[in-house]
Order: structure tokens, then sequence, then C-alpha cells
């Protein structure tokens, strides 16, 4: 791909920061975002705290400045490592926003997964700031509303779809996806003229364990009580990484340590000594659909870890390195990814076995998206696993990104809730 002017991608990504009616200014007024208690210093002090796509928006404008390409991604088996070694900036196109399914829904089923419609509606008004900068789309296969969706939008922007396999211990899965990495690899050089080299993929790999550790040594302070971050800051935190390089984060992630330590050294904490501690899986959540997050805070919960692809999911492991082949290697920890498209899904169930090791929550919330059928059969699974292993209460709440069910949910969470033995 030639190089052209950033002006006017860069007037794009000034409007969408600072114009006060745009879509994530009214994002999280609709939200109502949750911060720790007044007068604590967050996390991550730049004037984005609680804003992760604004945060976002303004590090893709500075990177423009450089002369850097932005690719756009909806999923986390988009293997950043590569995108990365090819000098790209990945970031995650819009998907939770209610406000666009109406447009979706002119050309989608009504009773199609509302990531789905959302994704399609903001493509189809113009009002996704990351897809207006993003000059290529990764896309994937985890699903058939999503595959057949690409297929709409293919013609707009270069469309490089990914065909994952989803028997992920089958050796085939991994010769297969190993090739489709490589086949990504070839993509982005033809589009952007660059090179993806096994060098600099093995480089991004320890840069993203570098990465990883630094996050996972943050996670764990979840595992305190009382809780010293919120569910905000850890989510702000893991948005921002999807994105940023390992160089970037780095100086971001060992100052968000010093401060935990500064909280915990100066008694500061979340929500109350003795809040239910609620561990929450399932669908991606953003936007809209944290109504859910904010309901479980509102009825005297906190939050101490996000099983999704939106939360720690994609940090939990870490990549092998200095092996023959760095894109196998790369290969071989995506498709460790227990998303439920893949079957038998079995890894899901030992992660959360980690999680509630480590993270000590008192119940399991299960969010589901409507029609997102495979999450939704695998509920059953959950279920069965966290009541019966873990002797815990368990939740499986179905909604999408209206408002409509808020206080539907909130009498089914503030129930749970109330089930809990008092501390």
């Amino acid at each position: 791909m030639n190089k052209r002017n950033n002006a006017s991608s860069i007037i794009t990504i000034i409007y969408w920061i600072y114009a006060g009616e745009s879509y994530i200014a009214n994002l999280q007024k609709m939200r109502g975002d949750v911060r720790m208690k007044a007068g604590v210093e967050p996390l991550v002090n730049d004037g984005f705290a609680g804003e992760p796509a604004k945060r976002c928006l303004n590090y893709i404008q500075s990177q423009r400045e450089m002369g850097k390409h932005v690719v756009g991604i909806y999923c986390g088996y988009a293997p950043m490592e590569v995108i990365r070694s090819a000098g790209l900036v990945p970031v995650v196109l819009c998907a939770f926003a209610d406000k666009t399914i109406a447009a979706g829904e002119t050309v989608l089923p009504a009773n199609l997964c509302p990531l789905i419609k959302s994704s399609y509606g903001f493509i189809k008004t113009d009002t996704c700031p990351f897809y207006a900068v993003s000059e290529a789309v990764i896309a994937e296969t985890t699903c058939d509303g999503k595959k057949k969706m690409f297929e709409l939008i293919s013609d707009i922007k270069p469309t490089h779809v990914m065909d994952l396999p989803q028997l992920p211990d089958q050796k085939e899965a991994l010769d297969n996806w190993t090739r489709m990495i490589k086949k990504l690899g070839g993509f982005l050089e033809n589009t952007f003229e660059c090179k993806v080299t096994k060098k600099n993929v093995e480089k991004e790999i320890q840069n993203t364990n570098r990465k990883n550790k630094l996050l996972n040594n943050i996670f764990n302070f979840a595992a305190l009580t009382p809780l010293p971050l919120t569910w905000q800051e850890v989510y702000d935190l893991t948005y921002l990484g999807q994105t940023a390089t390992t160089e970037y984060m780095l100086p971001v992630l060992e100052d968000v340590l010093a401060k935990l330590q500064k909280r915990i050294a100066d008694g500061v904490y979340h929500g109350e000594i003795d809040s239910p501690r609620v561990l929450v899986t399932g669908c991606p959540v953003g936007g809209d659909a944290t109504k859910v997050f904010k309901i479980i805070e509102e009825s005297g919960g906190v939050i101490v870890a996000l099983d999704s692809c939106t939360g720690i999911k994609a940090y939990s492991g870490f990549i092998e390195e200095n092996t023959k082949d760095p894109f196998m290697a790369v290969s071989k920890r995506y498709l460790e990814l227990p998303c439920s498209c893949m079957t038998p899904n079995i890894r899901r169930l030992t992660e959360l076995d980690k999680m509630i090791s480590k993270f000590h929550p008192n119940v399991v919330i299960d969010v589901v998206l409507h029609a997102c059928h495979s999450y939704n059969v695998e509920s059953h699974k959950i279920k069965e696993h966290i009541t019966s292993k873990h002797k815990m209460p368990f939740l499986k709440i179905e909604t999408d990104y209206s408002k409509s069910d808020v206080e539907q949910i909130r009498t089914r969470v503030e129930a749970l809730l109330e089930t809990l033995p008092k501390k």
C-alpha cells in the first residue's frame, strides 16, 4: 500500500477524542462508569480514566503521526505478534453499542447476536472511529454470523479472513492454523509493502510475554481482600494492551504496580471489606453490555475477575520462546484460548478452576449475549462444573445491549447476592 497523507485520518481521530457529542462521549454517559472512591488517584492518570476508547484513539493518533498504519481486528484470535512484527498498529473495532443495532437490522436478521449487528451498524452508519482509520481488517471464522457479516464489508476495505480450526487438540489444527498465520503475514506484506520475518515475530513473542507477565502481576492484586482496584481499571488496561506496543505499556504498567502497592499501604480499597466477590465469565463484553458489571457493583458486589476475551483471558498465557518456528509457537498459544467456538472446550473449565483458586470468588455470573448459541449451550456445562465441583452459587444472564432488562437483571443479581452467608 502506498503511503498517503495522514492529515484526514488525524483530523478524524481528533474529532472522535474531543467532540462532545461523539459516540464515545455518549457511551460513557449511558454506561455510567464505576470508579474508585472519590479522591483516589486513578491507576492510569492521563485524563482518560474510565474512557479506554478515547485513550486508544489518542495512542493511535500518536502512531499515525509517526507514519504507522492501522489494522482493525474483531477477535482475540487475531495474532497480534504477526501484526506488530510488520510495524502495524492493531485496534479492536467497535461492536458494543445499542445505538447502531437498528442500522444493522436493516440488512441483518433481528434475531442475530447484538455484537454482530452492532459491528455492522457501525460500519453502515460510518460511526466507528477505529474502522475509519483502519486501512485493512483481519477477520476470523469464530462464528457463522460474523463470517457472513465479513462478506458484507469485504468490498469496503481490504479484509482478510482467517479460517480458525475449532478442534484445537487435533494435530491438523496446529498445522492448519500455523498456515493461516503465515498466510496472514503474506497478506500484510502485500497490502502494506512491509516484511514479516521470523526474527521480528520472535521479538514480538518476547514482547508479549513481558507485557503479559506485568499485567498478570496487576491482576493478582484482585486476589486480595479488600479489593484495591476496580473492574473498570482492569478493563482500561486490557483494552489498551490490545493496541499499544510493549515498549509503550511497560512504564505504564510499572507505574500501576507502584500505585497499587501504595493503595495497600494507605488502606485504600474498592467496595466494602465484606463485599461479595464475583467472577464474571462468558461472552466478550464491552460498552453498553457492561451494564451487568454496573448492576453487580450497585448491588453490593465487587468483580474480582473478568473471564472473557475483553478481560484477562487474552493475557493469561505465554508463548513459547526461541523455537524453530515462531509462527507455530504463536499458533499453539492462540489455539489454547478457551473460546466456546472450540470443541471440546475443556480448557475453559481448567482456566476457571485456576481463577477460582486465585481470586476466591463467592459467586460466578455467566454473561451470555442473545443468539450467541455456543456460549449459551456451553453455559449448562459451566453451571454443572461450578455448582458441583466448587459448591458455589451460579447465575446465567442472557442479555443484549439495550436497557430494557436492567431492572430484571438487578432483581436477579440482588437475589443471588442475598443468598450468600453474611461475613
